[in-house]
């Protein structure tokens, strides 16, 4: 089983808001997210490589992080699913819904999970997905 995790936005250097916050509860559950049959966990983001890559290195710390962070510097990915929308008012530009997506091990879409405030983390935060996996 795999997760895609991804974010409305990647603005690390704020260290704060929603996406800031969230993905940390990710990088902590790992091993519980593993003792329940995940085997990885990916974080995209409509953004560049270098912001994805800092903001990374900016939440991991000195040790690894054992969650893959993905950039979809253009959309395209995150559009191909349906889940981009146009921030260009708020964030100068598109960006991607928040949301889940659970894969069996050869890649069949077992469940997507979409936030319905894109500003928000109600049914996508670590916490709810992990108590939500069987």
């Amino acid at each position: 089983m795999n997760i895609a995790y991804s974010l409305r936005d990647t603005d690390w250097n704020a260290n704060s808001g929603t996406c800031h916050a969230q993905v940390p509860g990710y990088i902590e559950a790992y091993q519980r997210f593993k003792e329940k049959g995940v085997d990885e966990i990916y974080v995209v983001a409509v953004n560049d490589a270098f912001t994805m890559k800092a903001w990374e290195d900016n939440l991991k710390g000195e040790k690894a992080s054992p969650v893959k962070f993905i950039a979809d510097d253009q959309g395209l990915f995150t559009s191909s699913l349906g889940m981009l929308f146009d921030a260009t008012p708020l964030l100068g530009g598109p960006r991607s819904k928040r949301y889940v997506i659970i894969t069996s091990k050869d890649g069949t879409v077992e469940s997507v999970i979409v936030e319905e405030n894109p500003g928000e983390s109600t049914i996508t935060d670590a916490r709810t997905v992990l108590a939500n996996l069987s």
